[in-house]
């Protein structure tokens, strides 16, 4: 076997105590992008018009315009969710056919058992992170992400009337195969200059958890309870992510991307590409036993020996995976895990993998960005 042979002495898999882990939830925890599906009631034109504003959002942030957030998506759509009358209802209940990644369960349980304190940091309407959150037993208490009622956001006859006539020109736009600038001008008019010339700026609307809300949550949660990032790890996979995953990296945290896209894995510490996110339970262990050192050398000798611990598992050595994690993958006949550090190069490599994976995963959720 290559690489470094860790001494299996030098840590207890169970003492986690004063850990604190924050998962972003679409990817990670769930392979569903939500509001891409509630936007799919509206019809076949719903979808197109979500992947064009996603499109739309990544632009905005990737040329870093002044107030605009990775992920204010979710508030972007929220015009159309009212033109065609959605409702938080609605949303539940899309929200109640999402599914969990595999292995969510069990890699929450094992947490709780060695003292591991959960957050969630979403940028998912609340309707359906607190769902998410639910059927993983993490209280409301310990759910950051985007509130939304629609109570408050009722449209009057000329909100309504500019919604139809942008939506016209967007849909004819994307069907006439306009250019992107095209597309992104007629955007501009309708998102910063139209809607709020009649009193109605999204943005202002809906405080969306995306992008710094996200990395603030994060430093908020850990001054309040007496913690630093040397005790936290942040789990993330989009664009909504790269600022929480690059502060926690860059304070001593452990910044793990997990199934990733180009605008994510550039930020973190490490990566994992997997089916089946139990095998983060291997980062934190290691994180815990020795911090980001101790997870740079267990990273190390899954890099280097992946290919003979798939063929032979009982090849992974004591210091790189527990007992237990064992057990659940010899009887689950999982595929093994791609892990990656990040700063070692073939940056692009890495993308690939993790692109790849993440479509295995999250099927048409995985491009958006």
């Amino acid at each position: 076997m290559r690489g470094i042979i860790l001494n299996s002495a030098s840590c207890s898999f169970q003492n986690a105590e004063d850990m604190i882990i924050f998962f972003d939830l679409e990817g990670p925890l769930s392979p569903q992008d939500n509001a891409y599906e509630v936007m799919k009631l509206i019809g076949e034109e719903g979808a197109a018009l979500f992947e064009t504003i996603s499109r739309y959002d990544d632009i905005l942030t990737l040329e870093g315009r002044e107030g605009y957030e990775p992920g204010d998506t979710l508030a972007l759509i929220i015009p159309f969710l009212l033109l065609h009358g959605i409702t938080e209802s609605d949303i539940r209940r899309v929200s109640e056919q999402a599914t969990l990644v595999e292995g969510t369960k069990y890699l929450f349980e094992r947490l709780r058992a060695r003292g591991w304190d959960i957050y969630i940091i979403s940028t998912s309407y609340e309707q359906h992170a607190h769902n998410i959150g639910h059927k993983l037993g993490v209280e409301h208490a310990n759910i950051v992400c985007t509130e939304l009622n629609f109570d408050h956001l009722v449209p009057d006859a000329t909100m309504k009337k500019e919604i139809i006539e942008a939506t016209r020109r967007i849909e004819e736009a994307m069907r006439k195969s306009h250019t992107e600038d095209e597309l992104i001008s007629i955007m501009d008019d309708f998102f910063f200059r139209e809607l709020p010339a009649i009193g109605f700026n999204p943005l202002e609307k809906i405080q969306v958890v995306g992008g710094a809300k996200k990395a603030e949550a994060i430093q908020s949660i850990l001054h309040d309870r007496g913690l630093t990032f040397s005790d936290a790890i942040a789990v993330g996979d989009s664009i909504t992510d790269y600022k929480m995953l690059k502060l926690v990296k860059e304070e001593g945290g452990l910044a793990v991307v997990f199934n990733g896209n180009e605008y994510s894995v550039p930020y973190a510490s490490v990566g994992l590409a997997s089916m089946d996110i139990s095998f983060l339970l291997i980062l934190c262990d290691a994180f815990a036993c020795g911090g980001n050192a101790r997870v740079k050398d267990v990273v190390e000798v899954w890099s280097a020996n992946r290919r003979d611990f798939e063929n032979n598992p009982r090849e992974i050595p004591d210091d790189c995976i527990s007992a237990e994690l064992r057990d659940y993958i010899n009887s689950r006949m999982i595929t093994l895990p791609y892990f990656h550090n990040i700063d070692d190069g073939k940056l692009d490599e890495i993308i690939e993998i993790h692109r790849r994976m993440r479509m295995k995963v999250r099927a048409h959720a995985g491009k958006l960005g």
